[in-house]
This record gives C-alpha cells, sequence and structure tokens, in this order.
C-alpha cells in the first residue's frame, strides 16, 4: 500500500488547481476574441451603410434594386448571414460553457467558417472601401488567432474525471 504525504498531496491539488484556472483563463480569451471580432464586424457593417451612399453610389444603387453584385438579396439569403453572425454570437456564450473537446472544435470550426465568409465579402465589389478593407483584416486575423488558440488548447490532462464526467 502505497503512503501518501501531505506534501505529496498538495502538489497533486496544485497541478489539477492549475489546469482548472489554466481552462479557465483559455475560454474567457475565447470568448473576448469573439466579442472582439464581432465588434469589429458590426463597425465595418455600420460604416458600410453609412459612407456606401457617398463613396459608392453604383453599389447603393444596386443594393437598394435588391441585388448584391449578381446575388439577389432575397429572405434566405439575408436569413444565412443571420446565422452566420449568431454563430460567432453563439461562441461568446459557448467558450465559456462547453467542455474542452467540444468547445476546442466549436472554435475551431466557426472560425474557419467566419475567416471564409470575411474573406468571400471581399472579393464582392459593393464593399471594395478601404476601412471595410481594414476591419475585414482585422476580422481575418482575429478569426484565425482564434482557430490556432484552439488548436493549440492542450488536453487538460491529469485533471481527475470521475464516474460520469467525460471530457467534452
Amino acid at each position: 500500500m502505497k503512503r501518501i504525504t501531505l506534501v505529496q498531496k498538495k502538489k497533486e491539488i496544485m497541478q489539477i488547481t492549475n489546469k482548472s484556472t489554466t481552462m479557465k483563463e483559455r475560454k474567457a480569451m475565447l470568448s473576448l476574441l469573439w466579442i472582439f471580432f464581432l465588434f469589429n464586424t458590426t463597425y465595418a457593417d455600420i460604416l458600410t451603410l453609412y459612407f456606401n451612399p457617398v463613396l459608392q453610389k453604383e453599389a447603393t444603387k444596386q443594393l437598394l434594386s435588391g441585388h448584391v453584385g449578381s446575388l439577389q438579396i432575397t429572405q434566405g439569403f439575408v436569413l444565412l448571414g443571420a446565422v452566420l453572425l449568431e454563430t460567432a454570437i453563439a461562441m461568446v456564450l459557448l467558450s465559456r460553457v462547453l467542455k474542452y473537446r467540444a468547445n476546442r472544435w466549436a472554435n475551431i470550426i466557426v472560425g474557419v467558417l467566419q475567416t471564409a465568409s470575411v474573406a468571400w465579402s471581399l472579393t464582392g465589389p459593393l464593399y471594395w472601401n478601404l476601412f471595410y478593407a481594414f476591419f475585414a483584416a482585422i476580422e481575418i486575423a482575429c478569426t484565425l488567432f482564434i482557430v490556432w488558440y484552439a488548436w493549440t488548447w492542450p488536453h487538460p490532462e491529469g485533471g481527475v474525471l470521475t464516474s460520469g464526467q467525460s471530457s467534452l
């Protein structure tokens, strides 16, 4: 029978506590990054709506006619945009509450999806304003960092899982 000294037990508890604290810090940072992304997205869209009539009169006429480039703006198109934005909004909360594995993969998947979406938005003729490109660059850098940060998130090994708990 192995005897565990008080010092060994304290050391084990400290390791578990440090891993738990590190996991909470990683969750908080991911949530904060999604808030940062959303502020940039919001301000880019607000400025686009505000300055597009001044800077790009033809693009505004096209938008008012119900088109974005060759795409027709329908309720489905707007719903798709709303769902896409909602995934980022949901990540603010989900980054805090999901367990390790689900959290990590949700951040990676939504981060890639948002990166692709912002990059695709730069290919359209409607939004080519310098400020939009500036915001898009920041948004892409942020989502790529989120993907990298989630990808490199180490598994909280050494944490004690009691029966009935899972690492998801």
